[in-house]
């Protein structure tokens, strides 16, 4: 696995392949372009966040949230309007700017307009209510997985680590790990699906 900064530009020919996978997903539903838009973007997606402030936790359950919000809403996505990347980073940063005004209760000084006064566009309850529930089930799931499957899972996209130093670190062989992140994908897929 390579790790690329969230904030250094892709390669056109990069987030192509990444506008082809969203579209994969708003057209079928395709849960293998899903699987690799999960196993790329989780990671960046966490470390961007912990960037920009956000605790690991909070960093890591905001990862999970746009994921699920991406699988949503794959068919908003407009490739002639915006870059993959670009647009999969704006949902997550969207995200924890909700985050940071839900935890301050307040809104800051710079906030001085009247935010009752503008046209909502956040998402309906119903979207709301469906989004939580995906992403309780995508906890579940996870918690359904085997123990040494979680702990590669998150080693691997939450944490970044390389497979390599996965391997090193719980001593075990690099196909080992590398089958049990791919077993532990699949299985996720499995368990999402009902």
């Amino acid at each position: 696995m390579t790790v690329v900064s969230p904030d250094s530009p892709p390669s056109p020919r990069l987030d192509d392949l990444w506008a082809q996978a969203m579209v994969a997903v708003a057209q079928r539903q395709d849960r293998d372009a899903f699987a690799q838009l999960f196993s790329h973007f989780a990671p960046r997606i966490k470390h961007y966040l912990m960037q920009s402030g956000s605790p690991a936790i909070q960093a890591e359950e905001l990862a999970q949230e746009a994921l699920v919000t991406i699988w949503r809403k794959a068919a908003l996505f407009d490739p002639a309007r915006a870059a993959a990347t670009t647009w999969i980073f704006a949902i997550a940063r969207n995200l924890r700017v909700d985050a940071l005004r839900r935890r301050q209760g307040v809104q800051s000084s710079e906030d001085a307009v009247d935010f009752d006064l503008l046209p909502s566009d956040d998402p309906a309850v119903e979207d709301q209510l469906h989004d939580a529930r995906q992403n309780e089930r995508l906890r579940g799931a996870l918690r359904l997985l085997p123990p040494e499957q979680q702990q590669v899972l998150h080693l691997s996209y939450f944490e970044d680590a390389p497979h390599a130093r996965i391997a090193t670190q719980l001593r075990i062989p690099l196909g080992t790990v590398k089958s049990r992140v791919r077993l532990a994908v699949a299985q996720l897929r499995r368990l999402m699906e009902h």
